[in-house]
């Protein structure tokens, strides 16, 4: 394992839960960023594997969500979650810049409330 490697693992091993939901927000909006620039290129694979990354960030958020403990507000944030997916989906098919940056916009307002609580 390289140095680099090693860092980011022990760095997110280390992380706070609070902050490595940042970083997983903050990922998916580093790649629906990506999917956008590969779009207006015409490159619509590459569009497709990033939106595909992002997809499956918000699905682990999904998946990672306590319903027990988290009541009402898991609740929601899995409506949420599972709104993200679909739109990302068909934004993927249909090829609609907008769907992509309205779940970005979401991700944003969501990352933003989760840097505030998480310090």
């Amino acid at each position: 394992m390289s140095g680099i490697a090693s860092y980011r693992e022990n760095q997110i091993g280390t992380e706070s839960r609070g902050r490595l939901v940042v970083m997983l927000y903050e990922g998916a909006i580093k790649f629906l960023n990506l999917a956008l620039e590969e779009l207006e290129a015409g490159n619509y694979d590459r569009k497709g594997e990033y939106i595909n990354k992002a997809v499956d960030i918000i699905h682990e958020l999904n998946v990672c969500l306590d319903l027990d403990a988290g009541g009402e507000i898991a609740q929601n944030l899995r409506g949420l979650y599972l709104f993200m997916i679909r739109h990302l989906t068909e934004a993927n098919m249909q090829r609609d810049t907008q769907r992509i940056r309205e779940v970005m916009s979401l991700l944003a307002d969501l990352n933003e409330g989760w840097k505030a609580i998480s310090g």
